[in-house]
């Protein structure tokens, strides 16, 4: 039953973000993206909190690779990287609001024989002192980069999050794959193993003058394509363990263990609710609060730019101690502001504030893409997963009867009311409804991982919201 998200808002508000009205003519615009979901409920709106999603699977060893992918993908290691460089960024932002104050000390002694030769005089000299400065925030512009560092920050988090469920997402569709994979290898292997066998009992029909050896060139024919399509489904299979091995980055040796001890059916999530998708859900979407972050601090850098226009008031002062065994001790201090007051420079600092604003209008325009884009992304996954679980059904009655029609297209082969053509006709009708369907099965679960990825790696379902995906899926 095809029924809309006519109930779901999806109209994206531009962000409203703190300190907007500190860099005056520049105000963030509003972004109607979309009133609904255009696409229905995937199954009929029969849903599941997706925030469980990977232990919904209930699959220990795509768990424990997920977990070998959380500690060890270099990305993820990146994204954390990025993390402590921008917060250093921020701890050195906030310094510029304190005053400094630095301290240095010497010591030294020294002598000369003056006039009487005979006499050497010696005298030690030792000196410290404090200096100290501080400028003044008058118009901003040191709390507007605090501002932009903090937002950047953020957006790294956000950008390591993203991080994360990007991998898992990109993991799980190579497990899926590779399940799927094995399922197809195997396939191959028992067709072949039957084939072979036809090949011996139609030489020894040829020996005996039964079976023509165009009948037997067939069958040989027919299974050594079956060897080739084997053997090309085996490498495909490896390409996919290499791939495993890379996003986790374990030895592979530790790799294959987890995946042959695992299920070798295809994983699938057991309960899968999705009653509504609410406008909030690309709110919690990684990479578009990485890019609203962005948004905030080209604002606040905007509010840094316009601040240098204007005088900088620093105060400084200093006191230093000298002591020296000939001359005694002095104690010399100063202190005083220092005003700076930009006159002329070539149009320099107007050219930087103009350079923000038109840095801010590239992070909306990113925004606006990326919000763009999340919408696409769900949309598009809601479209795929309908698809799939439509199509289940049909190729799964499909694969059935084909393989019913060779079934007695073999018997009668084998009594002798069928030629060995009408056979791999039949035989390759059935083989290829198989595959079909190992492929569908596959597809579905992995348009299931997008629509993950696309909802930010998951979000609440309503309580109460229940049912789980048809046996077709299984």
């Amino acid at each position: 039953m095809r029924r809309f998200f006519s109930s779901i808002s999806i109209v994206t508000t531009f962000v409203s973000l703190t300190g907007c009205t500190a860099i005056g003519d520049l105000k963030p615009s509003h972004s109607v993206v979309a009133s609904y979901w255009h696409e229905t409920l995937p199954h009929g709106g029969r849903s599941s909190d997706l925030v469980d999603w990977w232990a919904s699977f209930k699959d220990p060893s795509l768990t424990e690779l997920l977990d070998l992918a959380e500690r060890g993908n270099p990305s993820i290691q990146e994204a954390v990287a990025n993390i402590d460089k921008a917060r250093a960024s921020l701890d050195s932002a906030r310094a510029g609001l304190f005053p400094s104050l630095d301290g240095s000390a010497s010591a030294s002694r020294e002598g000369n024989k003056g006039d009487d030769l005979n006499k050497i005089r010696a005298g030690t000299s030792k000196s410290g002192a404090l200096d100290a400065s501080w400028e003044l925030d008058l118009f901003g512009k040191t709390k507007k980069e605090t501002q932009a560092a903090a937002a950047r920050a953020e957006g790294k988090v956000w950008s390591w999050h993203d991080a994360r469920v990007s991998v898992a997402a990109e993991l799980g569709d190579y497990y899926v794959q590779y399940r799927a994979c094995r399922q197809l290898e195997r396939l191959y292997r028992d067709e072949l193993a039957s084939q072979r066998e036809t090949i011996r009992a139609t030489e020894k029909s040829a020996d005996s003058g039964f079976t023509s050896t165009a009948d037997l060139a067939l069958s040989r024919a027919s299974a050594a394509t079956s060897s080739s399509s084997l053997t090309s489904q085996h490498g495909d299979c490896e390409i996919l363990v290499k791939s495993i091995v890379q996003l986790t980055a374990a030895d592979e040796l530790s790799v294959r263990k987890l995946l042959d001890k695992g299920k070798s059916r295809i994983p699938q999530p057991s309960v899968v609710r999705i009653t509504s998708v609410p406008a909030e859900a690309l709110r919690q979407r990684p990479d578009v609060n990485a890019l609203e972050a962005e948004v905030a601090a080209a604002i606040a850098d905007v509010g840094a730019a316009k601040a240098d226009l204007y005088p900088s008031l620093s105060l400084s002062g200093s006191i230093s101690i000298s002591e020296a065994t000939v001359s005694g001790r002095s104690v010399p201090w100063s202190f005083g502001p220092a005003l700076s007051i930009p006159l002329f420079d070539g149009g320099t600092r107007r050219a930087a504030v103009r350079s923000a604003v038109a840095d801010y209008d590239v992070a909306v325009a990113s925004y606006k893409s990326g919000v763009l884009t999340a919408v696409s992304d769900v949309e598009t996954a809601l479209i795929n997963v309908n698809t799939a679980l439509k199509r289940i059904n049909d190729a799964k009655i499909a694969a059935d009867n084909y393989q019913s029609y060779f079934r007695s297209v073999d018997e009668n082969w084998k009594s002798g009311g069928a030629s060995i053509l009408d056979r791999e006709e039949a035989r390759r009708s059935a083989q290829s409804a198989a595959i079909t369907l190992i492929e569908i099965r596959r597809d579905a679960v992995r348009y299931w991982i997008a629509l993950y990825k696309s909802l930010g790696g998951g979000w609440s379902a309503p309580a109460g919201a229940s049912n789980a995906l048809t046996t077709g899926t299984h």
